[in-house]
């Protein structure tokens, strides 16, 4: 999760400087939501959660390469 202050400091950013930091901040966000989804199918004992981690792990992870290339890009 993002701080406040990190919001503070993404609100108060424009053009390039914001969207590395909005890019940035949201690589940082799905690579948490993987870590837990990892964890749920390591660890989890539905069948059904178990399956909602596998698709967060692969959508979160596409996003986040996605995200990476405009990084690269900015």
């Amino acid at each position: 999760m993002m701080s406040d202050e990190d919001m503070e400091k993404l609100k108060a950013s424009k053009g390039t400087e914001f969207d590395r930091m909005f890019a940035q901040m949201m690589v940082d966000h799905h690579k948490g939501a993987v870590e837990m989804a990892q964890d749920e199918q390591k660890n989890g004992r539905n069948a059904t959660a178990k399956k909602l981690a596998e698709d967060v792990v692969k959508t979160q992870s596409a996003e986040v390469e996605q995200l990476q290339k405009i990084l690269a890009r900015l």
